[in-house]
């Protein structure tokens, strides 16, 4: 599984961010991170009132999840 960690703000208060996660089960890491951008633009046109700050991608490590 993969992990695209994201950090996103609050457009109107841009010191008001929140770190966020998406998994994909049928990717790899270069194609998370060739496609990622289009990812955080489609998360960003369903959120519209937030800002995406940056964005990796990782390989998921079930040990890091938060619960």
């Amino acid at each position: 599984m993969i992990e695209l960690l994201f950090v996103s703000c609050l457009s109107a208060d841009p010191a008001s961010c929140q770190d966020r996660s998406l998994i994909f089960t049928e990717t790899n890491i270069m194609a998370c991170m060739v496609h990622g951008q289009q990812v955080m633009a489609e998360w960003v046109e369903s959120h519209p009132k937030e800002t995406v700050a940056e964005w990796k991608c990782r390989a998921f490590d079930r040990r890091q999840a938060e619960i």
